[in-house]
């Protein structure tokens, strides 16, 4: 995974965990949502996205071909 990609899912996810402090989302959708921000969080901490696998999703530079 990325910086980019990383970076992203850290702010989206505290956009999340904001709007769910802010009463903004309540009930089931803000639940849904803390647990999004909770797997934005460990994926980017740990650098792998397993869903990017079985589609062969790349999102750093390190990977690339040079040619």
């Amino acid at each position: 995974m990325g910086l980019t990609d990383r970076i992203i899912r850290l702010l989206v996810a505290v956009v999340f965990v904001v709007l769910y402090l802010m009463k903004v989302v309540t009930g089931a959708w803000g639940i849904a949502m803390l647990i999004i921000a909770l797997m934005f969080v460990v994926t980017s901490i740990v650098s792998v996205c397993p869903l990017y696998y079985p589609f062969g999703i790349k999102t750093n530079n390190c990977c690339k071909k040079k040619e």
